[in-house]
Parts: C-alpha cells; sequence; structure tokens
C-alpha cells in the first residue's frame, strides 16, 4: 500500500497507540489499545469497540522483530479481556520503504492454514482492513 507521505510519518502511524487508535478500526468501529509497548518481546493488547461502546473483540500483537523505519514483525491473536490468546494467531511482516516523498508499506499475513485464512475473510477481515487503510490515508492527509 503506498501513502503519499514521508516514511517517519507512516512509521509512527503503525508503532504509536494513540494514533494506531484512529485508524486501524474500520468505521464506525474504533480501536481501543490497552497497552502497548513496542519492542521486541513487547505486546499491544486492545480492542474492537462497537458504535454502541462494546468491548467486540480483544486482540494480542507480540512483536517478534523491529527495524525501526524498514521494517517489524508481529504475531496477531484474539484474546479475551484477561490477555488469553486464542492461539493459533497470524504472523505479520510489514515492510516500509520511501521514494521521492511516497511511502510503501509491504504486508505479508501468514496463517498455519488455509482454514484459518479462510475464516479471517468469512469474519470480514478483508474489507474491514482495506477501509482501515483507507482511514490512514485520509489521516496521513491531514498530518502532513
Amino acid at each position: 500500500r503506498e501513502f503519499a507521505a514521508d516514511l517517519e510519518l507512516v512509521w509512527e502511524a503503525w508503532t504509536n497507540p494513540e494514533i494506531l487508535d484512529q485508524w486501524w478500526a474500520p468505521k464506525p468501529y474504533t480501536s481501543k489499545t490497552k497497552f502497548m509497548d513496542f519492542k521486541v518481546g513487547g505486546r499491544r493488547f486492545y480492542a474492537m469497540v462497537s458504535p454502541e461502546g462494546m468491548e467486540i473483540g480483544w486482540q494480542i500483537q507480540d512483536y517478534t522483530s523491529i527495524n525501526p523505519k524498514t521494517n517489524f514483525k508481529f504475531l496477531s491473536a484474539f484474546a479475551d479481556k484477561d490477555e488469553n490468546p486464542n492461539l493459533p494467531g497470524s504472523n505479520w511482516d510489514l515492510n516500509f520503504s520511501e521514494l521521492n516523498g511516497t511511502t510503501t508499506v509491504y504486508i505479508s499475513i501468514y496463517n498455519e492454514s488455509r482454514e484459518r485464512m479462510e475464516k479471517m475473510m468469512e469474519m470480514g477481515f478483508k474489507e474491514g482492513f482495506t477501509l482501515g487503510l483507507q482511514q490512514l490515508d485520509e489521516l496521513l492527509t491531514l498530518k502532513k
């Protein structure tokens, strides 16, 4: 996905919980980060929140690799409100590059089985994530 913004701003949008919560969930839902420790071995613990204020699903992102402003990887898994993961999760690999003021983020998501991937698609992951990325694009345009 390409963004008409510099690398510093795009990286910050993916790694700062205050900014992440502004775009991560597709409207009318919001994202609510309970805590985030962006370091190898660290974790983001957050919920999707319905328009009525219901926390409809907690998720964990366990950071497994970070190369500042270039790449980071994490395991994403659903969880309960007490931070107990529902494994297996998905392994995410994000790569960032900038050319002439345009930043490209290459996103690879690996699931342990085709069945799990199909279940994610049935739950609306593709549509929801696409909407979230559009919200990020709009947010970055405002911050320029």
